[in-house]
């Protein structure tokens, strides 16, 4: 990755949350910092008078607060900071196009939200051509400064694969290139479906599919020598499963099917589920 993260803050506490993770995923990864934020397109809960002038002045307002705050917890830290009056999803979506990745804030369980509506978030995971990240407000995996460091028990990136082919290569690399600087160990989660109980024949399907997610976690284990990695098959709802297997999560990976246009966005039934109840940052990653 050599994009620049791009972060879209709109002053609600999960856009500060998504600000928080994205400077330290930067400082890691020594990705530059960009911080979006569009007074047209603002909470409508915020203490501000609508006049334009007045958004203008609070958008201004808060990306120089919330730069000089990031620059002072990590040093060295390239950041720079765009206001736009444009819509915030277009103005991402835009934005997305050279970048490594985005973060979203996430307005907490029950739901997924970012500048004004939940849609907006939902758009712009739908559609960016870059790993998307949503974090949540309070986030217990996610440092917030001094004062409130990350979960100890938070040591894991999960990763939920569909199929062990080539759609899940740019899961496996955003997972284990999150994992290399936290030091943490990458746990790969196959759901099998319900029938493979019951039969000899999907027993036999259940051994292969083992078998197949080993041999294609071999050159991730040789690329990433140093990073404990955890296989975990199991029969069950594959929302179901990931949600269990992501307890100790610190970052959980999803995958999303490219769309030919840019009108159509679709998540799939397991992303919903983990955007709407896990209590970690969401990775949606973009596969053909």
């Amino acid at each position: 990755m050599t994009g620049r993260v791009v972060v879209g803050l709109d002053g609600s506490p999960a856009s500060m949350a998504a600000a928080w993770w994205a400077a330290r995923e930067a400082t890691d990864r020594r990705l530059p910092v960009l911080l979006v934020h569009s007074w047209t397109t603002q909470p409508l809960d915020l203490p501000i008078p609508q006049e334009a002038h007045a958004k203008r002045r609070y958008g201004r307002d808060l990306l120089r607060g919330t730069a000089t705050e990031l620059r002072r917890r990590h040093p060295g830290l390239q950041l720079t900071t765009e206001l736009v009056s444009e819509p915030a999803a277009q103005t991402l979506l835009e934005r997305a196009g050279d970048a490594s990745m985005l973060a979203l804030g996430s307005r907490g369980q029950g739901s997924v939200a970012s500048f004004l509506l939940g849609t907006i978030s939902l758009h712009v995971l739908g559609l960016a051509p870059c790993p998307a990240v949503a974090v949540r407000a309070g986030d217990p995996a996610v440092a917030a400064g001094e004062e409130h460091p990350a979960a100890a028990d938070r040591h894991e990136v999960v990763v939920g694969l569909e199929t062990t082919g080539p759609t899940a290569e740019p899961l496996l690399e955003f997972a284990f290139g999150a994992a290399g600087p936290r030091g943490a160990r990458v746990r790969v989660v196959r759901a099998l479906p319900l029938s493979a109980l019951f039969t000899e024949v999907d027993e036999d399907f259940a051994t292969a599919e083992r078998t197949r997610l080993t041999d294609a976690l071999l050159p991730w284990r040789e690329k990433f020598p140093d990073i404990p990695v955890v296989e975990y098959v199991t029969t069950g709802p594959a929302a179901q499963v990931l949600l269990s297997a992501s307890a100790h999560s610190g970052l959980t990976v999803v995958g999303r099917r490219r769309h030919p246009s840019h009108l159509t966005w679709k998540l799939g039934p397991v992303a919903h589920a983990v955007l709407h109840h896990l209590p970690c940052p969401v990775a949606v990653v973009p596969h053909d």
